[in-house]
């Protein structure tokens, strides 16, 4: 089979990190070695310039066999302000258009870009869950109507440039690495308030539903559905990423007792952006379901093998934030 050659753009983020690692272990993939895209720069033609050189790093690599753009990035949060969220879009923006500009230089086969969006962000006001692909979208918050004009951006790029898309609407992403300081993952802040004298803070109802899925996990589907589409005819597909089980809060809760044998530490409050998260947020995916047929990581035991990471990141003082 002919190796594709991908860019991983967030590659040390908790996906994206999962995603390097198993293409790296994979004969038909090639990961192109990138500095990290400087996300904080002030200085957009620094940034552009950084775009550039992994663009053509890719191309150039590819050297007319398939390619892909693996879209991980993103720190934005439900509570991300306007600002932080219309940098995330510009930013994207700006790859986008140089990559396409970089592509016309470049004939080639057609590449494929995989955007990574938000399952909870796009369908958070959305009735009648399980909410799947057919579901119109429905979001809540600036993050979510952010997230879906990004998939436009992402989806037009593609119509207009013959790239191939994968728009990807995950679920609650957890595991070991994911960073502590970001308003999410509550998994991962259950698992360190276990060991720090400041709880967990929790704004939404105890019966609140939720979909986990493993890091890794969602890294071999996103791997396995990005090589359906390099391989396949079709031009642009959505598909949910999932664990396909629904866990309230108090379930959540009621793992982590039983595993750590005492009550989480965790305190229950208000906050101005519960308004944006919907109670129930069942999801199910109706495209390419073979993909979704394999064994996961049961919850009790991902939630054992990220607290032992964090144990660990805390004894060695590299706690990620």
């Amino acid at each position: 089979m002919t190796t594709t050659h991908a860019w991983v753009v967030g590659a040390r983020g908790l996906l994206g990190a999962a995603v390097t690692a198993r293409m790296v272990g994979a004969a038909d993939w090639t990961v192109v070695e990138t500095d990290p895209l400087p996300w904080s720069e002030p200085n957009a033609v620094v940034f552009d310039d950084a775009v550039r050189a992994c663009t053509e790093s890719l191309l150039a690599a590819a050297a007319g066999s398939p390619w892909a753009v693996v879209w991980c990035a993103g720190v934005a949060v439900t509570g991300s302000t306007a600002v932080q969220l219309e940098r995330e879009r510009d930013q994207l923006q700006r790859v986008l258009d140089i990559l396409a500009a970089a592509t016309a230089r470049h004939p080639g086969p057609p590449g494929s870009f995989f955007y990574a969006s938000s399952a909870g962000g796009v369908y958070a006001g959305a009735d009648a869950p399980p909410f799947t692909e057919n579901t119109p979208p429905r979001p809540l918050a600036p993050y979510g109507h952010a997230k879906l004009r990004s998939e436009a951006m992402v989806v037009g790029f593609g119509a207009a440039t013959g790239t191939k898309v994968l728009v990807g609407r995950i679920a609650n992403l957890y595991g070991p690495g994911q960073s502590i300081g970001k308003s999410q993952g509550l998994i991962t802040q259950l698992a360190k308030a276990n060991y720090s004298p400041q709880p967990a803070s929790i704004y939404v109802p105890l019966e609140t539903v939720r979909d986990y899925i493993y890091a890794d996990d969602c890294a071999g589907l996103v791997v396995d559905a990005l090589e359906r589409l390099v391989h396949g005819d079709d031009a642009s597909v959505t598909k949910i990423f999932a664990s396909h089980q629904a866990v309230t809060i108090a379930a959540l809760l009621g793992h982590f007792t039983a595993l750590h044998k005492a009550r989480p530490h965790v305190m229950l409050g208000m906050s101005p952006t519960a308004g944006y998260q919907a109670v129930d947020l069942r999801l199910r995916s109706v495209v390419w379901t073979d993909l979704d047929r394999r064994d996961q990581m049961p919850l009790p035991v991902g939630i054992q093998v990220t607290a032992q990471a964090i144990i660990a990141a805390m004894q060695a003082g590299s706690l990620a934030r």
